[in-house]
């Protein structure tokens, strides 16, 4: 069978909108020659649509869109991703597909596995299916399956699910599966999605076809990568990563396709450009400001950003303190040179005098601390925030996951902002991803990335000042917080033991201030945001 894949970028309730991403591919995979196109996982609403389907129109406003795409069907047929009503017990609604035909109602089937975990909340809205049986196209049945419906118990979190919807129906003599998916990145999960379409394929021995959403929404951004295998597992088809893309694949193909070695500092870097890309088009934003401080985070933030946006469309801003290097102020006008932005000069030294000037009785005989470190950053972040009111622009903040997860920023300052963009980027791989950009020509300057991390808040200050060499503290990190292993666990792994109950308490106690931090980017398999809920107050120390 020759299939379409539609791999589009569909805007969360952008309801018109969808439909004519939706229509436009149809009809030019039709005029290529598929012969059934199929769309990602709620094509029509866009992925995840969460409490809009409460909103009373909408919901039949998508079907009403189901119904036009029906009305323009021609001689392929289209399955197509949907909210449907459910009309018995339980939740509200079905995740859904409708298989489109000419001269034929509208056949749907339900999702019957409903991740609840992790950035996933769909059983707060949806019923799962109370069956599921093949669908009857050109005479053929195919199996439809949504997303989660193929994914096994290997490669879940843990044993979740007691049915298995691909085994039903191939039980009920499916010839073919085809998967609609809205599957978030993070590093190293296309590979686990070949791996684990190319084995459900040789175990049920049937073609299988898997046709994820590109884009971002909010903190997800989805890599597309479509994918089809067939009868003995071997890939014949991969579509692009991060970009929308069509292409018609003849299931019947049997030559594999060889990948080129996955890189991914490169997958890494096109994450987050259509991360940015597509929060600033999908709210609205036309530009991104952001400072510039001559550190490695700022440096990587800006190349991110000037790819996704273009140079014209990114401002820098340097706000040079009383404890600013030259070499800092050089490196971050070299870096805006390099890139082709503007970058504004906006010394902070008088600001900041005057204000510390206002708390001198009432701070009379009080040393100095992190008060007057963080006025500085709070008067470079009134600083951006003027400059994004007065123009329109979208202030990006450039922290990384290592000082969000140890609380190493300031409210109000350095964490202001519409989105945080690397801060699901630990220290150690802001440092691989420069090397990456560096790759063919120099574009973030060297002297960025050999000197010594520092903040620049107050005389000869560096990172490891206050925090743990940055190779050990990521590592702790990601066991702590992505793996969820206790300090004691953590220990038994050879690390200090006051080094990791210090890091862990930094992040029990600095939760409150990730619960103010702007939206990020997920990259990793935990990031601090949607997917990691804990209280804030709370006494529990393991």
């Amino acid at each position: 069978m020759k299939i379409g894949f539609a791999q589009i970028n569909p805007t969360v309730g952008d309801l018109s909108g969808n439909f004519e991403k939706i229509l436009g591919a149809y009809e030019r995979l039709e005029a290529a020659g598929a012969e059934l196109v199929i769309t990602p996982e709620l094509a029509i609403t866009g992925y995840p649509p969460q409490d809009l389907v409460f909103k009373s129109q909408f919901v039949p406003q998508n079907l009403e869109v189901l119904e036009k795409l029906q009305a323009r069907v021609r001689h392929a047929g289209l399955l197509v991703g949907y909210v449907e009503r459910n009309q018995g017990r339980g939740k509200p609604f079905h995740n859904a597909a409708a298989l489109l035909q000419p001269g034929a109602a509208i056949a749907k089937t339900h999702k019957s596995l409903l991740p609840t975990y992790d950035v996933f909340d769909e059983d707060r809205y949806f019923e799962p299916a109370r069956s599921v049986a093949p669908l009857i196209f050109c005479g053929k049945k195919i199996g439809v399956t949504i997303c989660e419906d193929i994914w096994t118990e290997r490669y879940l979190p843990r044993p979740l699910y007691d049915i298995e919807p691909a085994r039903s129906l191939v039980e009920q003599r499916a010839e073919i599966i085809l998967n609609l998916s809205a599957s978030p990145f993070n590093l190293g999960k296309p590979a686990v999605r070949r791996e684990m379409v190319a084995a459900l394929a040789r175990t049920y021995h049937r073609p299988i076809c898997y046709c994820n959403a590109v884009g971002g929404n909010d903190q997800l951004v989805f890599d597309g990568n479509s994918i089809a295998v067939n009868s003995a597992g071997d890939l014949i088809a991969q579509l692009p990563g991060f970009q929308t893309s069509e292409k018609v694949i003849d299931t019947d193909a049997s030559q594999p396709l060889q990948l080129a070695h996955a890189d991914d500092s490169a997958d890494l870097f096109e994450a987050l450009s259509l991360g940015v890309r597509d929060y600033l088009t999908k709210c609205n934003f036309k530009s991104a400001v952001l400072g510039l401080s001559g550190g490695i985070d700022s440096a990587v933030v800006a190349a991110v950003a000037v790819n996704a946006l273009g140079p014209e469309n990114v401002l820098g801003v340097s706000m040079p303190s009383p404890y600013s290097s030259r070499g800092s102020i050089d490196d971050a006008l070299a870096l805006a040179r390099n890139l082709g932005i503007k970058c504004l000069q906006i010394p902070i030294a008088n600001a900041f005098a005057a204000f510390r000037a206002q708390f001198g009785e009432i701070f009379a005989g009080l040393p100095e601390d992190a008060t007057e470190e963080n006025m500085q950053s709070r008067l470079r972040g009134m600083i951006l925030m003027s400059l994004s009111n007065k123009f329109g622009h979208l202030l990006l903040t450039t922290g990384n996951k290592s000082e969000l997860a140890v609380g190493y920023c300031t409210i109000y300052g350095d964490m202001a902002g519409g989105l945080a963009v690397i801060s699901d980027v630990p220290k150690t791989m802001a440092y691989e991803l420069a090397r990456w950009i560096n790759r063919e020509k120099e574009i973030i300057p060297v002297s960025t990335i050999e000197k010594p991390p520092s903040a620049e808040l107050k005389p000869g200050q560096t990172d490891q000042d206050s925090l743990p060499p940055y190779d050990v503290l990521d590592e702790i990190l990601r066991l702590y917080v992505e793996e969820n292993l206790s300090a004691r666990d953590i220990i038994a792994h050879g690390f200090n033991e006051k080094t990791v109950r210090w890091i862990q308490r930094r992040v029990d106690i600095n939760e409150y201030k990730r619960e103010q931090a702007a939206p990020g980017i997920k990259v990793t398999s935990r990031a601090f945001g949607v997917g990691r809920r804990m209280p804030i107050a709370q006494h529990y120390v393991d």
